[in-house]
């Protein structure tokens, strides 16, 4: 083996010029001001018409309307089995009103569980009608023999839906036939168990045979009282006399509040606050997580959020669980100029996938500089704030907006006090024995239909549907 040859080793060089790492220290950093990951693009916020509420309480005045329940009754799954919760069943029309809970409680222990698959004809038009029937689980279609085909479907009834009260006033046959469009879970009330239950109960029995014996007032299609009105006569008829009723207890709006408490200390603000302003920033980043929590609320709040307080009569279900172009035709089809249409973008793909197998390219439009998915002219908004539950599904919230269109509007006080935007005030609240600085941050808001075909939810929005490849198929 060759020896190695010795590996001469140079001494280091002296350096010729400053180095990098001390140069750094005399030089200013390119910064960015703090970035936050939760902003997103807050469409309603921007797209709602905001109204000034001086008084801090927004009342909705409308015409009297005539509505008895909805007909949704919700449920309780305790214990492996479905029950109807007993106050909900005053959602069904012959029983609104109703005021003993004992019976109700008795009602609802009454009702039968029932599974139907898909395709099970729940109930044949021109039968007996012998029961209630409450749509616990699933969706049914009720369908009516067409002019020009077999049958035309009229409607999907889902989550809480009933049908059947003919059998609680006592009409005697179907006017529909109602099939299971997909496996369902069905809640039954026999006839022969609401004889019972009348027989001892004589109150529930009067009930009944007074909703059965009433005629009801004359009303719109819209369900306000009539104005009666003559046309097409001559000479001198008598003409019919009216007035216009109004709600006499019209429902209001408080402003709703969303605060938090912002702390810096002096010592930040003192030492470290160039070139960037370190209260702006705190104050900044916290706005704008306020105005997340603005928009949650206003979607989600159980009190005026937009998804629970949308009337049942504007709520539709999807008709196979995917949105199709046929389920947003006829959510958009419900009012009169819909301004917008609100979704995730989850569900916002999911529709694109079925204008795909449809064979449909559904045209985007320019809205407010930004290019957009739109179906009819009607833009398709995202929204983060509309979750998707664990069965994967979703809503879709149609708005027509404005005071002068009867739409929906958003709510806020201009003038508050210590006002920083409007709406939102920031109020200095001291410095305590740490040398801290607090700062109270309000914001104020609310949001409003001012008619009930304002606002409309497509509901069950199933968004897991994918496409397959050919190859796949």
């Amino acid at each position: 083996m060759p020896e190695s040859i010795p590996r001469l080793e140079e001494p280091p060089l002296e350096p010729s010029a400053v180095g990098i790492d001390a140069a750094r220290n005399l030089a200013h950093t390119a910064k960015t001001l703090p970035q936050m990951q939760a902003i997103s693009s807050r469409w309603l916020l921007r797209v709602l018409p905001w109204v000034d509420v001086p008084g801090g309480t927004y009342r909705v005045n409308r015409r009297l309307a005539y509505s008895v329940g909805s007909g949704r009754v919700q449920f309780d799954t305790a214990g492996g089995r479905t029950c109807p919760i007993p106050p909900t069943l005053r959602e069904i029309p012959a029983l609104a009103g109703f005021p003993d809970e004992d019976v109700l409680r008795a009602l609802a222990g009454a009702f039968e569980q029932q599974e139907a698959g898909a395709g099970t004809v729940l109930a044949q038009a021109g039968t007996k009608t012998d029961r209630l029937v409450l749509v616990a689980r699933g969706k049914a279609e009720r369908v009516t023999p067409g002019a020009y085909s077999p049958e035309v479907s009229h409607a999907v009834l889902a989550d809480g839906a009933s049908f059947g009260h003919e059998s609680l006033t006592g009409k005697t046959t179907w006017p529909s036939t109602y099939r299971a469009l997909t496996a369902c879970t069905v809640l039954v009330l026999r006839r022969q168990a609401l004889k019972k239950l009348c027989a001892a109960s004589a109150e529930l029995a009067a009930h009944l045979a007074a909703q059965a014996d009433a005629a009801g007032p004359a009303v719109n299609r819209r369900g306000e009282a009539d104005i009666a009105v003559a046309s097409g006569h001559g000479g001198e008829a008598r003409l019919p006399t009216a007035f216009v009723d109004y709600e006499t207890s019209p429902r209001e709006y408080p402003l709703s509040v969303a605060q938090t408490v912002l702390r810096i200390n002096t010592r930040v603000g003192d030492l470290y606050n160039g070139p960037q302003d370190q209260t702006e920033q705190q104050l900044r980043l916290t706005i704008e997580a306020l105005r997340e929590r603005q928009e949650h609320d206003l979607v989600n709040h159980p009190e005026f959020g937009l998804l629970n307080n949308a009337d049942p009569q504007q709520r539709i279900s999807t008709r196979y669980g995917p949105p199709t172009p046929d389920d947003l035709d006829e959510l958009i089809s419900m009012r009169r100029q819909t301004k917008f249409l609100l979704a995730h973008r989850r569900t916002i793909a999911a529709f694109a996938r079925e204008c795909t197998r449809a064979r449909i390219c559904p045209a985007g439009t320019e809205f407010r500089g930004h290019h957009v998915v739109a179906w009819r002219g009607v833009p398709f908004l995202p929204c983060n704030k509309i979750g998707v539950s664990g069965d994967l599904t979703s809503s879709v919230i149609a708005l027509r907006t404005g005071e002068e269109e009867g739409g929906v509007v958003g709510l806020y006080q201009r003038g508050v006090t210590d006002e920083y935007e409007p709406g939102l005030s920031v109020r200095f609240m001291g410095i305590d024995d740490r040398a801290t600085l607090s700062y109270l941050v309000s914001n104020y808001y609310s949001v409003a239909p001012l008619l009930p075909s304002a606002l409309g939810i497509l509901e069950n929005v199933e968004v897991g549907h994918y496409n397959k490849p050919p190859e796949l198929s």
